[in-house]
């Protein structure tokens, strides 16, 4: 057979046309699985967690590390303690960062979580007005300085929203041996989050409590309020049941539609050095203080 010189160029051009297809299919296919990857949709954690943790600011600071380590994405609800350990006994949160100790252990032992992890603590304070009607600046105890508050029928504001702060303040009318919900028009109390009951503290030259991180957190547009109880840091603080721990508990996963897997990766990057070590640090540079000091296992064992 006689193949003419035109032909054989054509059957050499379909050749290389047929190579260069394939080369630009087996490209192309790898591409698309590559671009593929490394779009994949984010899993998203349900945190259920203390308005303190968002007011001071530290969960925007924090939670971008664990957002890229992890391709994930963290809805964050933050409530009252009390909600937030609703939102995990209800099987609406995948892991709950929270500040009631005897409640979180409840949690735990009433099968709601798998295991409490140690995360960091702070302290409560109680401000007020920078006049200081009820006369209790520089008081150490916290339960002398509600007495007089209470004698004075000075206006105090309570969260009154079941959170671990609204707990916490609760105990301490008993130790100063009132009803933990005391009665009067002095008394308010708003169903309202840390930084609203700062607000409302601040305009109507109320007393109340908060934790120190917040408090610090938003000072500059609370100019009304000052520091009563509980020294200008920590270390000044001389009342120690003004210490405030927090921990992290992942809802125990027979609840059903919780990312336990995550949760679990969430608690291991929260408690691990690297990031406790940023929970240091947040609030120094602005402060001069840390809004929060680490507590985990693995930054104690250091």
């Amino acid at each position: 057979m006689i193949v003419h010189h035109s032909e054989k160029t054509r059957f050499l051009a379909e050749e290389v046309t047929m190579v260069k297809f394939w080369r630009l299919f087996v490209l192309g296919t790898a591409v698309f699985f590559l671009v593929a990857c490394g779009s994949s949709e984010p899993e998203v954690l349900r945190l259920a967690t203390t308005t303190s943790t968002e007011d001071s600011g530290l969960l925007e600071a924090i939670l971008p590390d664990f957002e890229e380590q992890y391709n994930a994405r963290v809805d964050v609800v933050a409530v009252g303690t009390g909600q937030a350990i609703a939102l995990g006994e209800a099987g609406d949160a995948d892991v709950i960062l929270v500040h009631a100790r005897s409640r979180e252990d409840a949690f735990v032992a009433d099968g709601h979580g798998t295991e409490r992890s140690d995360v960091m603590y702070n302290d409560f304070i109680i401000v007020g007005p920078v006049d200081d009607p009820a006369g209790i600046q520089g008081m150490e105890l916290a339960a002398d300085a509600l007495t007089a508050i209470a004698e004075a029928e000075a206006t105090w504001a309570s969260r009154g929203d079941d959170s671990g702060t609204h707990s916490k303040e609760r105990s301490l009318w008993e130790a100063a041996g009132l009803p933990s919900d005391p009665e009067g028009d002095w008394y308010k109390s708003l169903g309202q989050g840390m930084g609203d009951t700062l607000r409302f503290a601040n305009e109507s030259g109320a007393y109340t409590m908060t934790d120190r991180g917040t408090f610090l957190s938003q000072q500059d547009s609370l100019p009304n309020l000052a520091i009563m109880v509980g020294g200008s840091s920590i270390d000044e603080n001389a009342d120690l049941s003004l210490y405030n721990p927090y921990g992290v508990i992942p809802v125990n996963p027979d609840k059903g539609n919780i990312n336990n897997e995550l949760a679990d990766e969430f608690v291991e990057w929260l408690t691990s050095v690297d990031t406790q070590s940023v929970i240091a640090d947040y609030g120094i540079d602005t402060f001069g203080q840390p809004l929060f000091y680490p507590d985990s296992q693995a930054w104690r064992d250091q």
